[in-house]
């Protein structure tokens, strides 16, 4: 190899290692940023397992305690951080406490639950209800229910509205009810049923194919 093409390898050599040194601390810092970001992320998901864990095994013994008539820990429901266990530990409290036969403590319950999933504001809105038409107040029920959407939701303002002597509101209620449910839902010979009971008759359904 010629002289000279040896000296430009050791003049590129050099450049290099200038480079390498100039640039060093900025190399080490960016591996280091990449190694903290991958052990941060791992940690976090990390954290996020445990805690989500804990939150599970916090609502399911609050749970299990309801349903074993010990309501000595129900303080410890709006203490759930995950909104979702939050609501369904409420819904669990509430029916211990009407089997409890503390049905003042299960509306109060109820009425404190704030559930940000459409279909489980249905089922809070629909037991709230229902409540409140067993203790004498159908016109809070009618009220709480003003925009029902669900056959369940339906069905209590139904109910509510015979409380009231609103027969005529009830068959539309109950009818409209009617038209949401499955030909097999079990729900359905109840709210025909009740229909019966206020002077409606029931349609014939239509099987879905």
């Amino acid at each position: 190899m010629a002289l000279d093409e040896l000296l430009d390898e050791h003049e590129q050599s050099e450049r290099v290692l200038a480079w390498l040194r100039r640039n060093a601390p900025a190399l080490i810092g960016g591996i280091a940023l990449g190694l903290a970001a991958i052990f941060g992320w791992n940690w976090w998901q990390g954290r996020q397992q445990a805690e989500s864990a804990q939150a599970a095994t916090q609502y399911q013994q609050l749970v299990d305690a309801f349903e074993a008539g010990n309501l000595a820990d129900q303080a410890k429901v709006k203490s759930l951080e995950q909104p979702l266990y939050r609501t369904l530990a409420g819904l669990a409290l509430a029916k211990a406490q009407v089997a409890a036969n503390q049905r003042d403590a299960a509306i109060s319950t109820l009425r404190g639950i704030d559930a940000s999933d459409p279909a489980l504001a249905a089922v809070v809105a629909e037991r709230h209800a229902r409540l409140l038409t067993d203790a004498g107040q159908a016109q809070a029920a009618v009220k709480l229910l003003g925009s029902a959407q669900t056959p369940g939701e339906l069905e209590a303002l139904a109910d509510a509205q015979v409380a009231l002597g609103q027969a005529e509101q009830a068959r539309k209620t109950y009818t409209k009810a009617l038209t949401l449910l499955d030909v097999a839902a079990p729900q359905r010979r109840l709210v025909e049923l009740k229909l019966t009971q206020v002077g409606g008759t029931p349609s014939k359904p239509e099987a879905k194919s």
